[in-house]
């Protein structure tokens, strides 16, 4: 099970009513935060998240609205006795973004680790998770930005047949189980293919904001369970400013979201001008039925959909 909650959703600058957009994903206790523009923070405590968990933060791009808000983040961290490592991943620069920012947050009680994006498309793993997969890719903006799409995989089911006619003892099922080869105490090998069956649906939850539409977010969102994509603009009569400043309308994602096959859409990343989205929801659900004009902190438990 992964939980989502998509704190803000507004784009630019936050509002009285709307904050900017960052993701806040939680799976087998550890913490992902995508983007931090300015009162991010505060859309966590708005619905009772802390920030000092946080594991990893995941930046698209480095324009104010997705990174503004850090200092603050990062010193709400140090004052709750956080002495974890943390690590920030983004696009190449990040480091020197970062210290730059940390002018007015000197001080902190823990390390901060980075990864920078070079590649147009890189995976990796978090710690201890190996069954929990980021994939960073690179999209079309006005400067270096990137989506990421998080996967968990989900490994067969456990055949206990399979198990006994190979005479495993039971005190290494579990070890097998979790896809970790087990050496017993007379030297015999055993592997998780040994008993496990083929790997299971497992879930997809794929990101992208500030970008026009392009490949690359079509490729990496394919099959994704939940689809969040920027909706800068619900009129039609936008397509000329999207174009230009490189954003998208609500219809160039509804129109991602069908090709790319996704099973849900969530709009964000709304202009301050966009003062209702739901005005716009009829005609973009020509184009993809199962679309949601996102509200700040909507959240969802992405669920296996088979045992």
């Amino acid at each position: 099970m992964i939980d989502v909650c998509l704190l803000g959703t507004g784009g630019m600058m936050p509002l009285p009513n709307r904050f900017l957009t960052s993701l806040l994903v939680r799976y087998n206790g550890k913490c992902v935060l995508i983007d931090c523009g300015e009162a991010t923070q505060i859309a966590m405590k708005k619905k009772g998240h802390s920030a000092k968990p946080i594991d990893v933060i995941c930046f698209t791009h480095y324009h104010a609205d997705h990174i503004s808000g850090l200092p603050g983040m990062l010193l709400t961290m140090g004052n709750a006795e956080r002495t974890e490592p943390l690590l920030m991943v983004g696009p190449k620069g990040l480091e020197k973004v970062v210290k730059s920012l940390r002018v007015i947050a000197p001080e902190l009680p823990f390390e901060i680790q980075y990864k920078e994006l070079t590649e147009d498309e890189s995976s990796f793993t978090i710690d201890g998770m190996p069954e929990f997969t980021i994939t960073a890719f690179k999209v079309n903006h006005n400067i270096t930005c990137y989506g990421y799409s998080m996967s968990l995989r989900r490994q067969g089911k456990f055949n206990v047949e399979s198990a006994e006619a190979n005479g495993i003892e039971r005190k290494y099922w579990n070890s097998l189980q979790k896809g970790e080869t087990v050496v017993s105490e007379d030297g015999r090998t055993f592997t998780p293919d040994m008993v496990l069956g083929e790997e299971r649906k497992g879930l997809k939850l794929t990101y992208s904001t500030d970008s026009r539409p392009t490949d690359s977010i079509v490729r990496n969102a394919k099959g994704s369970d939940l689809f969040i994509c920027e909706g800068m603009y619900g009129e039609a009569d936008k397509i000329t400013k999207a174009k230009e400043y490189k954003h998208m309308t609500f219809y160039e994602a509804a129109r991602m979201a069908r090709d790319a096959g996704v099973k849900e859409l969530w709009l964000t990343h709304y202009s301050p001008s966009l003062v209702n989205p739901m005005e716009f929801m009829p005609e973009t659900k020509k184009i993809f039925p199962n679309t949601i004009a996102a509200k700040d902190g909507r959240s969802l438990e992405l669920k296996f959909t088979d045992l």
